[in-house]
This record gives C-alpha cells, sequence and structure tokens, in this order.
C-alpha cells in the first residue's frame, strides 16, 4: 500500500481517481487544488503525487516545481493527469515523471501508477 496525495479540482474525477487508487489498496489524501496539495505533500510525504494541471491558486506545473525545489520531498515521483495541457507537462520532464491525457482508461491509469511506484 502506498500513500498517493491527488491534486484535483474537479470533484467529479477526484473522487473517481480516489476510488480506483484505493480499490488497488492504496492511501489516498485529497487536495482541491495545487497550494493544498504542497501542504499534504510536506505533512505525509507521500510515495506518489497526483496532479492536474489547471486548478485553482496553483497549477499542477507550479506544484511540481515547488515539491521539486523542496529536497525533503524533490524525490516523490509525480504524475500529471490532464486535459489540454499534457504536452506542457511533457515538455517539463524535470517537474513531471510521467503524464497521463484525459480522459484515460483506469487500466492505464493503475498501470502508470505501479510504475512509478516500482521504480
Amino acid at each position: 500500500m502506498a500513500i498517493i496525495v491527488i491534486a484535483e479540482d474537479e470533484y467529479l474525477l477526484a473522487t473517481m481517481l480516489e476510488a480506483i487508487l484505493e480499490d488497488e489498496n492504496h492511501e489516498v489524501r485529497m487536495a482541491p487544488h495545487g497550494v493544498a496539495a504542497l501542504k499534504l505533500v510536506r505533512a505525509h510525504k507521500p510515495d506518489l503525487l497526483i496532479t492536474d494541471f489547471m486548478m485553482p491558486l496553483m497549477t499542477g506545473l507550479e506544484l511540481a516545481q515547488a515539491v521539486r525545489e523542496d529536497p525533503e520531498i524533490s524525490a516523490i515521483p509525480i504524475l500529471l493527469v490532464s486535459g489540454a495541457q499534457g504536452s506542457i507537462g511533457r515538455a517539463h520532464p524535470e517537474a513531471f515523471d510521467a503524464v497521463l491525457d484525459k480522459p484515460y482508461d483506469p487500466a492505464r491509469l493503475v498501470a502508470a501508477v505501479n510504475e512509478l511506484l516500482s521504480d
């Protein structure tokens, strides 16, 4: 079981993602935006961070950059799950370990999570 922080401002997408990961026996912490996610990451030092790109207060890119700049949490793998901004995420491999485009197949999500957790 891994601890996973999810930063997603769309409630239905967040709860679906949470259900998929909890079905895989992961412990999930939810944040409605990047600022809250950064606080959760610093407090819980999760095994994985999953973030949307477009969110209020702090984008997924800004969140990833803040994580990478903090030596205590910089090694946490980050998965960007985004609709239109996947190409921006792919242009920043220093920030994101993987990018998954919305809409995604739950099996692809689970495979991406398992791959990042096994590294």
